[in-house]
């Protein structure tokens, strides 16, 4: 296990270059390493764990190759079973969070590849950006609304009514752009390969473990759901603990202490005590602007606390989702996840075209 961690660390370039900024950034702020770890969201973290644990409990059973067969065999085309699954993704956002709705989509859609002949990495793409689309309307669907729905003082209903019009523009866009991105291509079904045995018993253990650690997340004992399905996994499939990603887990944590060094920046400090005074496309232009170098859960934590959280900031900060890499971490899940070197490149192809329409549309709709 050791030799494969030091292996994925040595070519882990994206952590690599996480680590160089924190590195530069110390050096401007007065934030000696010893601090660092103050500055990571440890319940991310030990979240993104558990979640990392379970899909791939999930994976290693066997089943969604089972599912994906089934799914193949139900869809004709490649155009049909890719705007499902952007429909999935879109649909799983607005009530299981846009990180967990990824954990489900994505390696259901790697699985695919294996039954027949799919523009995998392209599906992918499209699915990060259908959840970044599909959460922003309920104030469960991802981290910057569960915080602006709470200091808003809005009901759930009234927070849905307020996001409607920008997540049915947003996701409508995603189906008509994903109608031309994927030909009505018939499916051509690999009977040939042989199906291997999926193990029951390790998916029904991932899915009740899958219930603890959501039940333990709801009352506020994460640490101690990650150390029981931690254990249940030693126990009954050690492979799901030396398989995960480790690696992107230090991804978000040296992410974390970039960003916390970044907002204590002098100059970035000095700027904020002037947003008060911006005017509307000012707030809007800088909630999608400040996403895109920080991510929109850190720019709206950040910029809360010097602005109302109305629709005006959920809006920009929601939308700053789309664009970079960095706009939202569901976009670090989906292509850390999809294995594919080349499609960091490629998702900015579709990202950045997708924030220019979606902070155009969305300035017309305020």
């Amino acid at each position: 296990m050791l030799k494969q961690l030091a292996h994925a660390f040595l070519h882990d370039r994206f952590l690599h270059l996480l680590l160089i900024i924190a590195i530069i950034l110390s050096f401007l702020v007065p934030l000696r390493p010893a601090e660092w770890p103050g500055a990571v969201d440890w319940h991310t973290i030990v979240t993104l764990s558990g979640l990392l644990m379970l899909t791939k409990g999930v994976e290693l059973s066997g089943y969604f190759e089972v599912l994906g067969r089934r799914m193949v065999k139900r869809f004709a085309s490649e155009r049909a079973l890719a705007l499902f699954l952007i429909c999935a993704a879109a649909l799983l956002a607005t009530f299981l969070t846009n990180d967990v709705a990824l954990f489900i989509v994505v390696p259901l859609t790697i699985t695919l590849r294996k039954l027949c002949a799919i523009p995998v990495s392209r599906i992918i793409i499209f699915e990060a950006l259908a959840v970044n689309a599909g959460s922003l309307l309920t104030p469960i669907g991802n981290p910057q609304n569960i915080l602006l729905w709470g200091k808003s003082g809005l009901s759930f209903g009234a927070f849905i009514v307020q996001m409607a019009p920008l997540a049915a523009l947003l996701v409508a866009s995603l189906i008509v752009i994903g109608w031309f991105a994927f030909p009505a291509k018939r499916l051509t079904y690999q009977s040939g390969d042989r199906l291997r045995e999926w193990q029951p018993r390790l998916l029904i253990a991932s899915l009740v473990m899958y219930g603890i650690f959501l039940a333990a997340l709801e009352t506020g004992y994460a640490l101690a759901g990650l150390a029981i399905i931690a254990c249940g996994f030693m126990l009954l499939a050690r492979r799901v603990i030396v398989t995960i990603d480790w690696c992107l887990l230090l991804v978000f944590i040296v992410m974390f202490i970039d960003v916390y060094l970044l907002t204590q920046l002098p100059v970035l400090q000095s700027a904020l005590h002037g947003i008060g005074s911006l005017s509307g496309i000012g707030v809007y232009g800088l909630g999608i602007g400040l996403s895109q170098f920080i991510s929109n859960v850190p720019a709206t934590i950040l910029l809360v606390n010097y602005l109302p959280p109305d629709k005006l900031l959920a809006w920009a900060v929601n939308i700053g989702g789309f664009g970079l890499l960095p706009g939202s971490l569901a976009n670090l899940i989906a292509l850390r996840l999809a294995g594919d070197r080349r499609i960091w490149w490629r998702f900015h192809l579709w990202s950045i075209p997708m924030l220019l329409w979606a902070a155009l549309a969305g300035y017309v709709l305020l």
